[in-house]
């Protein structure tokens, strides 16, 4: 990928520098042309030493909610016998402690026989409802990284630390023939909205061979219940993203979608290469000429080469961004870490 890069006004300490960037990429996709830079802080939970060695050759998939004064961090943990949902607790977001697995494997005749990972959750009364992806495919040992399909499940339990119970007979998103979700439909970021649940979820599909990737809607008023689905994605298919994050900034009323971008190197290789984030005033409706890269190789102060997974969280007067990536230039998907970022707040769009 060539990049130019043009600044637009001066440096500053209190704000985050905002410049645009003429990205190219070599098969032609939708690039990002303006930067919200957050301040990178570096690893802050690096992967290997997870109990009974959830996450031996990787932790990424970031997911972070707070309860009381804690901050829990939901991780996919690559361990040996694969991709497993792992825990950790933190009262700062930079020191954090590992709780170890909090999902374990179905049976070969259930869809998470092989990953039972990337949980979101959410709490409704006394209980706490999870999504995760599983899947009954993997790449060979010892990686065992999740393939297609990439289907959404459910599990239940009255504490966020568990234990969470699997509940197969709910199928929240089930995948659509000639739809953007044929072979992905892997949950997201859940926000309440009048009245309702809506959840930006992952779809993805193959064109001739090539897999486009999206964000969709879906909406329930019954966490136990299957979700409905917009026809139509959020964004295109031709915008390439996957995994989602939201903050709505009450002082401008804009709601800020985080998501990580798939993008493609000179020899033609995908990879996850940027954090995006796209801005609305209105939750249901959104445009893909409004964004920014949040977080990439440029900002980051340890990877440049592949970051993954961004998500958000309000601390004090700033936003926290938790991401996972791989040190250095790798582009791998084994051996990632999670790192932190910041911004000031209130989010401002750029301009």
């Amino acid at each position: 990928m060539k990049k130019i890069f043009i600044v637009f006004g001066l440096l500053s300490i209190s704000a985050p520098v905002v410049v645009a960037q003429t990205a190219v990429y070599s098969d032609g996709r939708p690039a990002a042309s303006l930067r919200m830079n957050f301040k990178d802080e570096g690893i802050v939970m690096k992967y290997g030493d997870g109990k009974d060695s959830c996450d031996t050759y990787g932790a990424r998939e970031a997911v972070v909610v707070q309860e009381k004064d804690t901050y829990y961090l939901f991780y996919d943990g690559a361990g040996k016998e694969g991709w497993i949902s792992c825990m950790a607790e933190s009262k700062d977001l930079r020191n954090w402690k590992k709780r170890g697995a909090i999902l374990s494997l179905g049976d070969s005749a259930r869809n998470d026989s092989k990953s039972a990972s990337s949980p979101w959750v959410i709490k409704e009364g006394n209980t706490w409802h999870m999504f995760y992806i599983g899947t009954p495919n993997t790449t060979p040992p010892p990686y065992r990284i999740p393939a297609f399909p990439y289907l959404t499940m459910k599990a239940r339990s009255k504490s966020i630390t568990g234990p969470w119970i699997k509940q197969y007979d709910v199928t929240p998103l089930p995948p659509k023939e000639n739809s953007y979700y044929t072979v992905t439909s892997s949950p997201g970021f859940i926000v309440k909205h009048k009245g309702e649940y809506i959840m930006f979820f992952s779809g993805a599909t193959n064109d001739n061979n090539i897999t486009k990737r999206t964000l969709g809607l879906a909406r329930t008023k019954d966490l136990n219940a299957s979700w409905k689905i917009n026809e139509a994605p959020a964004f295109s298919l031709e915008e390439q993203v996957e995994n989602s994050s939201v903050y709505f900034e009450e002082a401008t009323q804009t709601w800020f979608l985080f998501t990580n971008h798939i993008g493609v190197d000179e020899k033609g290789g995908e990879y996850t290469d940027a954090i995006w984030v796209y801005w609305s005033k209105d939750i249901s409706q959104w445009d893909s000429n409004n964004k920014a890269i949040a977080l990439d190789s440029a900002n980051s102060v340890w990877a440049k080469g592949a970051i993954g997974m961004p998500a958000v969280i309000k601390k004090g007067n700033k936003l926290a961004l938790l991401y996972d990536a791989a040190e250095g230039k790798s582009k791998d998907h084994m051996f990632r870490s999670i790192g932190l970022a910041w911004i000031n707040l209130p989010l401002k769009i750029p301009e």
